[in-house]
């Protein structure tokens, strides 16, 4: 039984959903029975825990605190590459407000309730009792990481956990608007840019499906991101017919997701070179 392995059944048996992390602390992927959801989307579920699949699947909805799961044969193997433990914060009743440097850790310790306190590899974890919605970016290297989460297992920290206070839940009220963006323009073919698809019909509905496919990713949202930008501008990014508003409505679903401006902008920008645009 590997280090983490033991770790993750340490958590379970004191209430947290462990799941894998594997390199860049990101969850596994889905697995081919589970591909783009196909499964039914479990983290559209309201509690955590595996799908009919027996993979540790779908991100945060992975964790589990079944000791017989986490050392299933598909778990087993899991473990052996996997580079971090995480747990579900919600699923055990829990909030943790990430912080991601020390101007975040000042903040903090002038503005929220001293709690319990897990120390990171560039800040902290501040650790408190209650669930709240999990926003990231809630301010400047600050995110809220409760229901729908994973945070990575550091420890059990050092100090006594407060009751979720009512200034950790205004963060995700009081969120700042993503600032403006200017959407990298997109080329108009020689010829007047008329559009070389029959109907309207066609793009709408490819802008609804990639908006889908983004607000679906239950792992690995950067990469998501920058796929779904590649295929939209695969078929549409030579015709001249994506309008402001449609790339608006393609960065507003991957900030919804947590990705920043600067994230989406560079996806955008990463998927024009590629494509020659």
């Amino acid at each position: 039984m590997s280090a983490l392995h033991r770790t993750a059944l340490e958590l379970a048996a004191a209430g947290l959903p462990a799941l894998p992390l594997r390199a860049g602390k990101v969850p596994f992927g889905n697995c081919r029975s589970c591909a783009d959801n196909s499964c039914g989307g479990r983290p559209n579920m309201k509690t955590p825990g595996p799908c009919t699949c027996p993979n540790p699947c779908h991100g945060w909805a992975a964790g589990t605190t079944d000791p017989h799961i986490l050392s299933s044969g598909p778990w087993q193997r899991a473990w052996v590459s996997a580079s971090a433990v995480a747990y579900h914060p919600g699923g055990a009743g829990l909030t943790v407000v990430d912080l991601d440097n020390d101007d975040a850790i000042a903040w903090a310790r002038e503005h929220l309730p001293a709690t319990k306190t897990v120390p990171t590899t560039r800040g902290e974890h501040w650790l408190y009792s209650g669930t709240m919605p999990s926003t990231n970016g809630v301010r400047s290297g600050v995110d809220v990481k409760s229901a729908m989460a994973y945070a990575r297992w550091l420890g059990p920290g050092i100090g006594t956990m407060t009751v979720l206070p009512d200034a950790v839940r205004a963060l995700a009220v009081s969120k700042p608007a993503a600032p403006a963006f200017s959407p990298v323009p997109v080329p108009a073919p020689a010829g007047g840019g008329e559009c070389c698809h029959r109907t309207p019909a066609f793009l709408e509905r490819g802008i609804a499906m990639a908006e889908q496919r983004i607000t679906e990713a239950s792992g690995g949202v950067h990469s998501a991101v920058y796929r779904t930008f590649l295929a939209v501008l695969s078929t549409h990014g030579r015709c001249g017919c994506l309008t402001e508003d449609h790339i608006t409505r393609l960065f507003t679903a991957a900030q919804t997701k947590g990705e920043t401006v600067r994230h989406c902008t560079d996806a955008w920008t990463n998927a024009h070179t590629r494509l020659g645009l």
